[in-house]
């Protein structure tokens, strides 16, 4: 081929490549991202009072956990407006008591994803997403994990569809979210009755769509859940078994201050058990009416009255609000129905959470934070009536044959403080502390102390 035509050719498809990435090639706009992350979180518990223990119970000796995880974040724009994210993990970890039992409000958010001492490789994501701009003032973008930074319209519409986790979209919140960087107990990076579709790790299929138009952001999705209550393997079958939710959030400013306000109503159709259900087998068993078959030690009775589609419900609200440059209030508070077991995430049917954040600032360290919350979680009447007849769900139950009642029901209490600090650009040390108080819901056992560090690096 002549030497000209060579030239032509290349000026050409440089020209072509250049006009289809003309929408981000501007200095406030990514068209590609490669971000990692590491953590490794340690966790410690000291003997604490127990006056029986059951097959789900957390051991009343001292014992010690650990996660590791670490993921690659990758995007780029295959065309105007859209992007496209993998999200390969490597996680490992083992739980309190070798297993995820004893409480309502877990201490560590990567425990989900570990599945032992030896590290699993897995995909965690890969989703794609498309705005469409409808005028307004252009806000910027900031370039983080999952998201290039870009310029977009105030008003316009956001749909996210593929494999990713319900919480990447609904029920944000800038004090709260994060258990790799921020609070580490479960119901502090979500609410902890929100029963949310997803499969054992956290994460499944579906859509997303998200309409922002000025202070107002109107959020819906429908997400797969797994074929089985807290399994890995998903259902796929979005017109059956499906998690939906709908979420309003507001903007707003208070005495000079940004916050949010988000409320968030979800619905689950799956194939679960009903707890009354459950307990009316416990109750019909022969065997319940001797001292040595009085309780369950797996969740067997959800598990054979498990039968045709059940829907399950909750409502809730999310706030945040900067009280001041430097500190940062929140709070959760849900209420679930409580009429059947527990599909995907945690043993909760109402949950409270609030807290406050404070930015090192304060004290000469800007990158530094530090965060103290209180929660308070609580069951239905019809999961202690199934609990007290000697039921086994799947984390929780400290019923055993010797036991002369088989819960002492509280509310489970929990109070979280963390101090974050920066060692170098992209690292943190985060000591954290939780006091528990009646685990699993049950006042004859705990308090419990638990005592973590975490380290963390982002690049």
């Amino acid at each position: 081929m002549p030497q000209f035509l060579v030239r032509r050719l290349a000026v050409s498809v440089l020209c072509s490549l250049a006009a289809v990435g003309a929408w981000a090639q501007t200095p406030e706009t990514e068209d590609t991202t490669a971000r990692y992350q590491l953590t490794y979180n340690w966790q410690h518990h000291d003997a604490f009072r127990a006056s029986y223990s059951g097959a789900n119970s957390l051991s009343p000796q001292s014992e010690r956990m650990y996660t590791f995880s670490t993921t690659a974040h990758w995007g780029f724009r295959p065309w105007q407006d859209g992007e496209l994210y993998f999200d390969p993990e490597i996680a490992s970890g083992i739980p309190f008591s070798g297993n995820l039992v004893g409480l309502g409000g877990f201490t560590n958010g990567e425990i989900t994803r570990a599945g032992g001492s030896v590290p699993k490789l897995y995909r965690q994501r890969l989703f794609v997403r498309q705005t469409w701009n409808h005028g307004g003032e252009q806000e910027q973008i900031a370039s983080d994990f999952n998201q290039m930074a870009g310029r977009v319209d105030r008003n316009r519409f956001v749909l996210t569809a593929g494999n990713f986790s319900t919480l990447d979209v609904f029920d944000d919140n800038a004090y709260a979210k994060d258990p790799r960087t921020q609070f580490m107990n479960w119901g502090n990076w979500t609410y902890a009755a929100y029963d949310y579709a997803a499969d054992a790790r956290g994460f499944g299929w579906g859509f997303a769509g998200e309409w922002y138009q000025d202070n107002w952001v109107l959020r819906f999705g429908r997400m797969t859940g797994p074929k089985e209550p807290n399994g890995l393997p998903v259902d796929f079958a979005l017109g059956k078994h499906y998690g939906d939710q709908v979420e309003i959030e507001r903007g707003h400013m208070l005495a000079d201050q940004p916050g949010k306000v988000r409320v968030l109503a979800w619905r689950n159709r799956a194939q679960v058990a009903s707890f009354n259900d459950a307990t009316q087998l416990l109750q019909n068993r022969a065997c319940m009416q001797t001292s040595s078959c009085a309780t369950e030690t797996t969740p067997q009775a959800l598990i054979d009255v498990r039968g045709s589609e059940k829907i399950k419900y909750g409502l809730g609200v999310n706030v945040e609000q900067t009280i001041n440059p430097s500190v940062g209030f929140f709070l959760r508070a849900m209420k679930a129905d409580g009429r059947t077991e527990t599909y995907a995430f945690t043993e909760a049917d109402g949950s409270l959470s609030t807290g406050l954040v404070f930015k090192g600032g304060l004290w000469g360290r800007a990158d530094d934070a530090v965060g103290v919350a209180f929660l308070h979680n609580t069951l239905s009447r019809d999961r202690r009536n199934f609990l007290a007849a000697g039921g086994m769900s799947f984390f929780i139950g400290d019923a055993s044959a010797n036991a002369t009642t088989a819960l002492t029901y509280k509310p489970e209490q929990i109070l979280e403080a963390f101090y974050s600090f920066q060692m170098t650009h992209g690292t943190w040390l985060t000591t954290d502390y939780q006091r528990i108080q009646n685990p699993a819901y049950n006042a004859d056992r705990g308090p419990i102390n638990v005592y973590a560090l975490r380290f963390h690096a982002e690049f």
